[in-house]
């Protein structure tokens, strides 16, 4: 039996739906843990169902570390007003802003790496895999390599600074089902002053 307070402690840590919470702690037996992925996974389905819809709105968000050395801005849209003027969206968006300043990725996706770059990287990791083991081990291991490389060059990959348990792209998503809006990182930029 799922308890009230447990659907408010979900929520307060989602902020999705009282209902979405009540359903997937249903579906994970009263587990947090498991009710957490659930909402997870639906939120990357609710997200790729909103895929084609067409982003009109948004929100800048700006932060800089305390030093003064470091800041970042980004855009990150959505398809109405109503939810770019919220502050949960925009709080989103700060965090987002904040990782950028601590992260400093080069790259919003991995579309955006260049051919040459990827080929080079991949030809350097190709090195590292152990010769001695069979084919289908050895491209696993280089795929693995892969994306442990792409965490630190593509914004969406990255562990979030805050919560490592879920990338840029998990909170994405998250908003998406949050907000029932299509929600994307548009543009990122970080300064940084020379010491």
């Amino acid at each position: 039996m799922v308890t009230m307070e447990q659907i408010k402690e979900l929520r307060d840590a989602t902020g999705v739906s009282v209902m979405q919470c009540q359903k997937a702690l249903t579906e994970a037996g009263g587990d947090m843990n498991k009710a957490l992925l659930l909402l997870r996974k639906i939120s990357g389905d609710v997200a790729a169902k909103k895929a084609e819809r067409t982003l009109g709105a948004g929100t800048v968000a700006c932060y800089v570390h305390n030093n003064h050395g470091v800041g970042a801005m980004v855009i990150l849209s959505c398809e109405t007003d109503f939810v770019s003027k919220n502050e949960d969206f925009q709080a989103i968006a700060y965090n987002i802003a904040m990782h950028v300043a601590a992260t400093n990725p080069p790259y919003l996706k991995r579309e955006d790496i260049p051919a040459e770059e990827m080929a080079l990287v991949m030809d350097t990791l190709k090195e590292e895999v152990p010769k001695d083991k069979p084919e289908a081990i050895q491209n696993k291991i280089l795929e693995g390599k892969v994306n442990d490389y792409l965490k630190t060059k593509v914004l969406l990959e990255q562990p979030f600074i805050k919560d490592e348990t879920q990338t840029i792209s998990d909170l994405v998503k998250g908003a998406v089902q949050k907000f029932g809006e299509r929600t994307e990182v548009a543009k990122f930029v970080r300064f940084s002053v020379a010491r």
